[in-house]
């Protein structure tokens, strides 16, 4: 199998062989004549390989060297974590302190609000107007009982 540059040497070669002239004429070079190609002596064949029945031989010292460089990075992956673990510690402090202190203030916000609501809802002027609303009187001397606990724990156990 030949390359392109080997078919076109190989023709070249026949005609100026062809073509020679008496040992005394000066023959002059042909002006379009390519130069010769570079490798154009090198010659491309593939071979097909079959390595399906090649076995790797173990090395002793790979295995060595890759427990050793396992070793090191998780070294190396402790040391940054040991180093980087409390300033990761603080920021997240920080975003926690933060929500906490946003916390206290929404639920100071809802406290004043509940206190306001408190404060109209028990308002005597608002009381009277639902008394009012709902017909209620006010009681009769008699029906008002008064107790009077004694602290010895009697008034539990009065009974009428």
């Amino acid at each position: 199998m030949a390359t392109l540059a080997t078919f076109f040497k190989r023709s070249e070669t026949e005609t100026a062989s062809a073509n020679r002239v008496r040992p005394g004429l000066r023959v002059e070079p042909d002006p379009y004549r390519l130069r010769v190609l570079p490798n154009e002596d090198v010659f491309f064949y593939c071979k097909k390989i079959d390595n399906s029945r090649l076995v790797r031989e173990a090395d002793p010292r790979a295995r060595k060297e890759c427990w050793s460089t396992i070793g090191a990075a998780c070294a190396v992956v402790a040391l940054l974590t040991t180093i980087l673990m409390p300033g990761v510690a603080g920021t997240m402090a920080g975003y926690k302190i933060q929500e906490l202190k946003a916390e206290e203030q929404r639920l100071l916000d809802e406290r004043r609000v509940l206190e306001l609501e408190e404060a109209r809802l028990l308002s005597p002027a608002r009381l009277q107007e639902l008394a009012q609303h709902q017909q209620f009187v006010a009681p009769a001397p008699g029906q008002v009982i008064h107790l009077d606990p004694k602290g010895d724990g009697s008034l539990a156990l009065n009974v009428k």
